[in-house]
């Protein structure tokens, strides 16, 4: 059994909180829950799971009350993860090493995201800091908050980092489009306050924007990606990345085709995963320059590294298809579209071939 306390915040989360007990408790790992108010049977189910169920009134701070939360726990090492968060799979093994060899780092674990777009189910998977020994990490950030040493006050831009062996399935997006506008509007009401009480700064500049982009506001999201990246931040951060290519699908959304090419300019710096290659790609293709675009989504079906589903595999070889069809070469888009596997929009383009 790993010395491990998992930290959960709760408020009415009956619908989720037995699955994410239940997942946990074939780990043995001691379970920590805080509640923040609910009025539903969320507590009396945790308690089902684990005795360590503590109360923290809510003062609109997710770092206050996670911190609270991990003073509460019998370790040091504290994984946190949502009551909507699911254990996929824990080497337990790879995670003593890596205990052993990172004390003072911050484990980055893998969470895959579960969502509708189009009337479909899509994924997408981040990496995100969330493995850490409570002797040299606390949370900083009323919202979306961040894991900081505890000698710094500031959010961080030099946290050592390392891939935690954890792999975490999140249905909080796979969630009515009502409730999701209502999440985003909770989000904004409080990145603002946040960004009035410290000043600017770029990540609380990113979750803005990333908040519009979800109530389809894409004025306001450029707007807020822009303010971000005017600041001086680090190419090699996640978030960063993510901010760029969401900058890129917005400008692309507000039919800003050509302002997208000057992405260009920093493709030395993010063409490292295939996300931002088929961004380019769907630049290219928005803007006329097709040999251009097949170059980059052949390019993305070769990397490894991605975020969303589909952007290195049938997204790519979709947009070949349609780019090779559109050109009267049909057979190139046949192969291209037997390429996307069972990718229904590919399959429906086939039967048309045929």
């Amino acid at each position: 059994m790993l010395p491990i306390s998992v930290c959960i915040i709760s408020k009415n989360e009956e619908e989720h909180i037995e699955e994410c007990c239940k997942r946990l408790s074939s780990y043995g790992v001691e379970i920590v829950l805080t509640d923040t108010g609910s009025t539903d049977h969320t507590v009396e189910i945790a308690q089902n799971y684990t005795a360590q169920v503590f109360h923290f009134d809510w003062c609109d701070d997710f770092a206050a009350a996670k911190n609270f939360c991990m003073e509460k726990a019998s370790h040091d090492w504290i994984l946190f993860i949502d009551c909507d968060e699911y254990i996929e799979e824990i080497d337990t093994e790879a995670l003593q090493h890596c205990m052993n060899d990172h004390p003072d780092a911050a484990g980055r674990i893998l969470i895959r995201n579960r969502f509708q777009l189009d009337g479909q189910t899509a994924w997408e998977q981040i990496r995100v800091s969330r493995f850490a020994n409570r002797k040299y990490f606390h949370f900083a950030g009323a919202i979306h908050e961040q894991l900081v040493y505890r000698s710094s006050s500031t959010l961080p831009a030099s946290v050592r980092t390392y891939n935690a062996p954890i792999a975490i399935l999140h249905v909080g997006y796979d969630i009515s489009e009502e409730k999701m506008q209502e999440k985003c509007l909770r989000n904004i009401t409080l990145l603002n306050q946040e960004l009035e009480k410290q000043g600017p700064d770029p990540y609380l500049y990113y979750q803005l924007g990333q908040s519009y982009r979800r109530l389809k506001d894409y004025e306001q999201a450029a707007a807020c990606f822009d303010a971000g990246l005017a600041m001086d931040v680090d190419p090699s951060l996640d978030y960063v990345q993510t901010m760029v290519e969401s900058y890129g699908y917005t400008l692309l959304d507000l039919k800003q085709n050509k302002e997208a090419l000057h992405l260009l300019g920093v493709y030395d710096e993010f063409a490292k995963r295939a996300d931002f290659v088929f961004l380019m790609g769907l630049i290219y293709m928005n803007n006329g320059f097709l040999d251009a675009a097949i170059g980059e989504f052949q390019k993305s079906v070769t990397m490894e590294e991605f975020s969303v589903d589909g952007v290195n595999s049938y997204k790519a070889y979709y947009n070949m298809g349609v780019i090779y069809e559109c050109s009267g070469h049909i057979p190139e888009a046949a192969r291209a579209y037997r390429s996307c596997g069972d990718y229904e929009p590919a399959l429906a383009r086939l039967k048309e071939l045929s």
